[in-house]
């Protein structure tokens, strides 16, 4: 894809050529702007508001606030000064564009820098000084700079310094937390009212624990509020520093209740994983529980770019352990990616007879059971010396990610193997998985989900899983053969996990890592289509008409 810079005197803040008499080439350049832009559809995020009671619906104002506080965090970690960036726009598609990427650099596009005078994205954001070396920084003796709730900054004196959370973003995260208190005094569910004051607590200290054993005990809300610093999948430097962010949710009863009999037999699954004993010696917890939502507030890293569709959490490993996670299925973000993306990537890439095998029941499916084997595998490598995260390092997301996107897939075929489903054919699930992977691709190989995605892909490819028809430019899928990839895929990804082999890891992705001529040409025919990259939100009070 054409890399496109916008010309801009970075200094004075003002636009290069700003004269009356535009260049072509400008012109040319903020169509293409225009175009990239129009690439993210919007969606309407609203929900039946006719389940929430009075007081539920009285949360939802200061929800909203607290998560906008989240949202206004993350820029920080993410880029730094908003209005810096928002004043360099020239257009509103412009404009839309640095808040789809919360940047200067195209998210989807390998963080390409889209604004002239923005260089190459810093692999550790803005959580780390952009001066600081890997060597300064291994050589720091500093037992918090690997916390995942601190900014690295410099001294007076040019030194590296350690700030928590709580004290870097102290006035937002007080503000914050006045919104989810009072938020909390609404709360008619004994367990989301415990959570919500046990999770500002939470924020002020940097010490999330107790709170995400109160957000597992949750059982009868309908409202959930997912906040704080989560994911660290926007620190590509190490993989240490965790972002923040907010989800605000609705429970679908009727779909969780379908969801229920699943959780019970992740630790069945553990034992059944198809790999060596010692990779799968931990026991995941036993009160993991699977639900669906609707979303209607995204806010912060999960809204940054390509937009999340399930969550699983705590991240935490000792919750994990002694307690299990939950995975959130966003359905009604899901639905719309199936309809407005998936569809349309599937009338063109996958043979015209196996059409009829990609499914929204099987995609919810894959993508339900991607959140679940998050919590397959081991947390600890098997020397016992040090967590799996902290051995691989920089390469744990997209290694993780790998797991659960394959493991997912093998979920799905275990459980149709035990018999707990019910006039199940694989064979959807295999083809919307192989298309699934086109939607997902399309969002590029930086991050640590685009990675993933190219490491299946190629291995995919070299294990015959799918073929490419050369005549007709569309792909079909081997049964047998993917079933065999799948396995095989599962058993490598879990090994190099178990033994924290970060030079396997790495290798891995050097690899295979990225996006190779073919497949390109492929990703560009479904642009040339029309067909969204991704969906971006109309979402707030408004657009649930409160």
């Amino acid at each position: 894809m054409k890399r496109i810079i916008l010309s801009m005197v970075i200094g004075a803040g003002l636009l290069a050529g700003a004269c009356t008499n535009k260049t072509n080439e400008q012109k040319e350049m903020k169509s293409e702007i225009a175009q990239k832009a129009d690439e993210f559809i919007a969606v309407k995020l609203t929900t039946d508001l006719s389940v929430l009671s009075e007081k539920e619906k009285q949360m939802l104002p200061l929800l909203f606030k607290a998560a906008k506080i989240m949202n206004e965090i993350f820029w920080i970690e993410a880029f730094g000064d908003k209005e810096e960036i928002l004043s360099k726009a020239t257009s509103p598609a412009m404009e839309k564009f640095i808040k789809v990427n919360y940047g200067p650099w195209e998210r989807l596009n390998n963080n390409e820098p889209f604004i002239e005078g923005y260089g190459i994205k810093p692999a550790g954001a803005n959580f780390y000084p952009r001066d600081m070396t890997k060597a300064e920084f291994e050589a720091w003796e500093e037992p918090s700079k690997t916390s995942l709730y601190t900014l690295i900054r410099r001294d007076d004196d040019g030194s590296l310094k350690a700030i928590p959370y709580h004290d870097a973003f102290k006035a937002k995260i007080e503000e914050a937390v006045v919104y989810i208190r009072q938020a909390s005094e609404l709360a008619e569910d004994p367990g989301l009212k415990k959570y919500l004051k046990l999770r500002a607590d939470a924020l002020l200290t940097d010490d999330y624990y107790e709170s995400d054993l109160a957000w597992l005990d949750m059982k009868d809300n309908t409202i959930d509020f997912v906040v704080g610093p989560i994911e660290n999948y926007e620190d590509q430097l190490y993989g240490y520093k965790a972002a923040h962010e907010a989800f605000i949710l609705v429970k679908d009863k009727e779909w969780s209740q379908k969801l229920e009999k699943f959780a019970a037999l992740l630790p069945d699954l553990q034992k059944a994983l198809p790999t060596s004993e010692a990779n799968k010696s931990e026991m995941p917890g036993s009160d993991s529980d699977l639900n669906a939502y609707d979303v209607v507030y995204y806010a912060g890293d999960c809204n940054a770019g390509s937009k999340t569709i399930a969550i699983n959490l705590p991240n935490d490993e000792r919750v994990r352990a002694n307690k299990g996670s939950r995975k959130l299925q966003l359905k009604n973000s899901m639905k719309a990616k199936f309809d407005k993306i998936l569809m349309p990537i599937t009338d063109l890439l996958i043979a015209e007879d196996q059409r009829g095998h990609v499914k929204f029941d099987a995609f919810f499916e894959n993508t339900m059971f991607h959140e679940a084997a998050h919590g397959l595998g081991m947390g600890n490598t098997i020397d016992g010396n040090q967590t799996v995260r902290g051995a691989l390092k920089e390469t744990y997301s997209s290694l993780e990610e790998s797991k659960a996107d394959i493991l997912g897939l093998w979920v799905v075929y275990k459980l149709t193997e035990m018999g707990e489903f019910s006039d199940k054919d694989l064979m959807d699930n295999f083809v919307t998985f192989m298309a699934g992977i086109f939607r997902s691709v399309r969002f590029g190989a930086a991050s640590a989900h685009g990675k993933a995605n190219m490491i299946r892909f190629y291995y995919f490819q070299e294990k015959g899983a799918f073929e490419r028809d050369a005549t007709t430019g569309t792909y079909r899928v081997n049964f047998e053969k993917m079933k065999q990839a799948m396995i095989d895929l599962s058993d490598l990804v879990l090994t190099v996990q178990a033994e924290g082999d970060y030079d396997a890891a790495k290798a891995m992705i050097e690899k295979k890592g990225f996006i190779r001529d073919e497949l390109q040409k492929d990703l560009e025919r479904i642009s040339e289509a029309g067909i969204p990259v991704d969906i971006v939100f109309n979402q707030g009070p408004e657009a649930l008409g409160l």
